[in-house]
């Protein structure tokens, strides 16, 4: 199973009595780590953000916790059946009958010996729960015919960074509004850290909310237990883009009449090493869900908010079908629109991209962030070496500007050797600074802002940061750092730092901040996340502004006032949508979530010159989509890897009228993309007559001519009324061949074991397989049987669902499937890798050979 980048795995969830799971570590996906994800060169005249939001990720000890998703319906399944109408007594029978079905299970499980006791329960979004699981436990439920599926707890992070200074670019709000409406009336649960309720630009909405880390009554931002200076900053931030009002210069949130529920499934954890950071288990994501469907717990999701804003993202994990994904989709069924973010980590590979989960969730409307700042500070920088000049020109400030205008400041820097990030780092042996009333030379490294913070409590006077280039406001740096941040380029640090160790005398000479033009404006950020998903789906939906925005931050600064910062990422454009939904629905307010969804990701405006994988449909526009009078689903089209020559695969869609006039409509098809007369589409029937409230079903074909080869091709399909609104889909197509290697390295250590539970048999494996330079191949499954080499089956010993790339571990106890000690000779391993694509699996096998049990001596 995965955890965060460059980081040791937690121990495997899945794995009966006869295999018991070991450490896994992560294999290959550590963004600007790895050799084997070297990076993308940034177009002519770009900036780079790629590892730089969010700018650190825990390294956090799961156990053995998994999540049990059930057979038997959820609330979610029974409505739908029911075509979404069902009494409040129904609802409530429904979710009593699914905690009833997860009881007879355990129930069961115990007369069998396995002890169960959940964590956390689930019965309206999908039928499950959450519990650290011993292997017995593992081995019974994976053979349990009531389970659906066993996945593993992942870890998710705020999908965001930010600048507790004064914005100092042309941007701070999203300029999104609607004339006439506010979002009164429409409640926006908040699935993030505590929320700082008591902040004035808040008001009073923002309700009480639901503390699902620890319990408490309500969802405040919580202080650092280690250090009670350090509040959780997200969910503040992201209440303060949703409803925020009266701020510095008239800067207010999308939604300023809308309410939020706050539901605290992020905050202070502790991380394996026992330290605290601010995360989300992926467990109490979908517990947040559960409460967001139905805020009074009694069963009846009849109270449940209209729109949910969910701005975590894990890693990659772009599955369509995991149980994070179920529940997105289980909310959705509710009548309960889900938005989240895209995820942080740039630009993916050809065949798939980086989208975060549960951005790969169908029903979510992922959001992708857009860069909206016409102007940004620049300074001028002058190095010097001696007498000589060593670099000369300007460069975008990724801090706040300088205080007094022209600085002329030595150069320092720290103990290299020690990365640069830690305080240490920055003083010598007897204690003294290496940067105190200078310019910090300091590496950007995995985490550039701790490094800037440290430099800055270490007396510097400005920071040079090299290793990459940052925009402005790039960084999120607490209000107490208060000096300039300049991305250098690594050449320039290269130079200037052979002079520092020569001992000659160097100095940086920064100028007065002055605005210019933002080359990257009108154009996706470059830190967010493209797709497609693991499904082939385009992912992100749809675009909103993610870069510089003002907003709340919890607490109050020295002088007692209240804090404001900027904010960047994609959770920052997944607020703005979700605050452009609560408009919508204020404004519309008989639709249901899914033309909700629909309308913002149809009549979305696109950005000239990006990528579909990269915004979807484009720039939402909330005007559009109030006017808009077609609904269609789903919101973009799924069309898995294409591997074979003159492929063809078919889609359908649903057409709906929500208009009170009758609607003649065509479908019409845009491709783009190198050749891309290679493939056609047609449509069937391809013009449309639609009464008030109908709907129509449209098949859709797509037809390859030629080699499954090249590059992506993408488009839209265009449903065109007579007079309106035009509702489009996008797709996209990617080519082969899928890889056949998606195990690989298989050790097996010793090969011959004799039987022991306490001292097992070790193989590692790795699974999945990352293509230069970042797609991601992930396995929808892996399966490991035991085997007789002659052909018999023993049956299943272990099955992992939605295993990103990683290397992968567990222990042979020489026991079989029931649990039996087996006999001695020669047994066979087979393990079988299913894509998460159309693509065949990957097979391996391993032979072991299993001695008879060491006899104990007698008296013994």
């Amino acid at each position: 199973m995965y955890t965060p980048p460059s980081r040791l795995r937690e121990p495997c969830q899945i794995g009966p009595l006869a295999i018991v799971a070991l450490a896994a570590t992560l294999f290959l996906v550590a963004a600007g780590r790895s050799s084997d994800l070297a990076r993308e060169p940034a177009a002519a005249g770009s900036t780079r953000w790629i590892a730089l939001v969010p700018h650190d990720r825990a390294n956090v000890e799961l156990g053995q916790r998994t999540i049990v998703v059930l057979k038997a319906p959820s609330l979610a399944d029974r409505v739908a059946l029911v075509g979404g109408l069902a009494s409040e007594e129904d609802q409530r029978r429904w979710t009593r009958e699914a905690l009833d079905a997860q009881r007879r299970l355990l129930e069961r499980l115990s007369l069998q010996g396995a002890r169960i006791e959940p964590d956390l329960r689930y019965t309206r979004v999908l039928n499950g729960f959450s519990a650290a699981l011993d292997p017995r436990a593992v081995s019974l439920l994976d053979q349990a015919p009531e389970v659906e599926g066993l996945y593993p707890v992942r870890i998710g992070y705020p999908a965001g960074l930010s600048l507790r200074t004064r914005a100092h670019t042309d941007a701070g709000r999203s300029a999104l509004s609607l004339p006439g409406f506010d979002g009164s009336g429409v409640t926006i649960a908040l699935l993030d850290t505590g929320v700082d309720r008591l902040h004035p630009y808040l008001g009073n909405r923002v309700r009480k909310g639901f503390d699902i880390v620890s319990g408490d009554r309500s969802a405040g931002a919580d202080a650092n237990p280690a250090d009670g200076a350090q509040l959780e900053r997200h969910g503040t931030e992201m209440a303060g883009i949703l409803v925020g009002e009266g701020g510095p210069d008239g800067v207010a949130g999308v939604a300023r009449g809308a309410t939020v529920l706050p539901i605290r499934v992020a905050g202070w954890q502790q991380e394996a090493s026992g330290d605290w950071a601010v995360f989300a288990r992926t467990d109490q994501v979908i517990a947040g869900l559960e409460r967001a469907v139905d805020p009074n717990g009694d069963g009846d999701a009849h109270d449940g908010t209209r729109v949910t804003l969910l701005p975590l993202a894990e890693p990659f994990a772009s599955f369509a079908d995991g149980p994070e994904a179920r529940a997105v989709g289980g909310a959705f069924r509710l009548d309960n629109l889900v938005v989240v973010p895209a995820g942080n980590d740039g630009p993916g590979g050809a065949a798939y991209g980086l989208i975060a989960g549960p951005g790969g969730a169908p029903a979510a409307l992922t959001v992708g962030a857009a860069d909206l700042r016409r102007r940004t500070e620049d300074v001028r920088l002058v190095l010097r070496s001696g007498l000589s000049i060593v670099y000369e020109g300007v460069l975008p400030l990724a801090g706040p500007p300088t205080r007094t205008g022209l600085l002329t400041l030595p150069l320092g820097a720290p103990r290299l050797a020690e990365g640069g990030s830690s305080l240490d780092s920055y003083f010598d042996a007897g204690g003294r600074s290496l940067v105190a009333g200078r310019a910090a030379l300091v590496p950007a490294g995995e985490n550039p802002t701790a490094g800037v913070e440290s430099a800055a409590a270490a007396g510097a006077h400005a920071v040079l940061l090299y290793g990459e280039s940052l925009p402005a406001g790039a960084l999120g740096l607490d209000q107490s750092v208060g000096v300039p941040v300049i991305g250098l380029p690594s050449s320039a640090a290269t130079a200037i730092r052979a002079a520092i160790r020569a001992g000659t005398e160097t100095s940086a000479t920064i100028g007065a901040a002055q605005l210019g033009s933002n080359s990257t404006a009108g154009h996706i950020a470059t830190f967010s996340s493209r797709g497609p998903s693991f499904d082939g789906r385009v992912k992100p939906d749809i675009a909103a502004p993610g870069v510089a925005l003002r907003t709340a931050e919890p607490g109050v600064s020295d002088d007692g006032l209240p804090r404001y910062g900027t904010v960047n990422g994609s959770s920052v454009a997944a607020a703005t949508v979700a605050g452009a939904a609560a408009l919508l629905a204020q404004a519309r307010p008989g639709i249901d979530a899914r033309s909700l969804r629909s309308l913002l990701s149809g009549s979305a405006r696109p950005l000239a010159g990006d990528s579909i994988r990269a915004q979807g449909t484009g720039l939402v526009d909330v005007g559009a989509a109030v006017a808009s009078e077609l609904a269609v689903e789903p919101g973009s089209l799924a069309f898995p890897l294409v591997t074979k020559p003159d492929w063809g695969s078919s889609r359908e869609l649903t057409v709906r009228n929500l208009s009170t006039r009758p609607l003649r409509a065509k479908v019409r098809f845009d491709r783009r993309g190198q050749d891309a007369q290679r493939v056609s589409f047609s449509a069937f029937p391809s013009t449309l007559a639609l009464r008030p409230g109908d709907e129509a079903r449209v098949r859709v074909r797509a037809q390859l001519r030629g080699a499954a080869q090249g590059p992506p091709l993408e488009g839209v399909v265009r449903i065109i009324p007579e007079a309106g609104v035009v509702a489009r889909v996008p797709w996209a197509l990617t080519f082969g061949p899928s890889p056949a290697n998606l195990i690989g390295n298989i050790e097996l250590r010793p090969q011959s074991f004799r039987p022991s539970d306490t001292r097992p048999a070790v193989l590692s494996l790795r699974a999945g397989v990352i293509r230069p330079p970042r797609e991601v191949h992930a396995l929808a499954r892996l399966d490991i049987e035991l085997w007789s080499r002659k052909g018999r089956r023993f049956g299943p010993l272990a099955r992992l669902r939605n295993v990103l790339p990683g290397r992968l571990g567990f222990g042979l106890t020489g026991r079989g499937p029931g649990g039996q000690v087996l006999g001695r000779g020669w047994y066979r391993l087979r393990l079988t890798a299913v894509p998460t694509g159309d693509g065949p699996p990957t097979r391996r096998t391993i032979d072991f050979r299993l001695l008879a049990p060491r006899k104990t001596r007698p008296g013994r």
